[in-house]
């Protein structure tokens, strides 16, 4: 079985994209809901600071969007890769 990458980077970007939209909305009603996670994602992306209001919001879930689509793409070769190394 192989991943389609294009597929799965979508699927990934959208997923890590959609987690930090939810919890910095969440974040924006509730000061204190998920401080630590979102302070996780501002030292990873530049310009992102949590609580900073709806532009951090957007530039929060942008990041998170291309990140994610990263991460899934590379994930979905290096299996695909490995998975027919291993079937040989």
């Amino acid at each position: 079985m192989k991943f389609q990458v294009t597929a799965f980077a979508i699927a990934a970007g959208l997923l890590w994209g959609g987690a930090i939209l939810i919890v910095a909305i969440a974040n924006l009603v509730w000061p204190d809901y998920g401080r630590g996670f979102l302070e996780l994602a501002a030292s990873i992306y530049p310009g992102y600071a949590p609580s900073g209001g709806l532009g951090s919001v957007v530039s929060g879930t942008l990041y998170g969007l291309v990140d994610g689509a990263i991460g899934g793409a590379i994930f979905a070769w290096l299996y695909n890769v490995l998975a027919a190394r291993v079937s040989r």
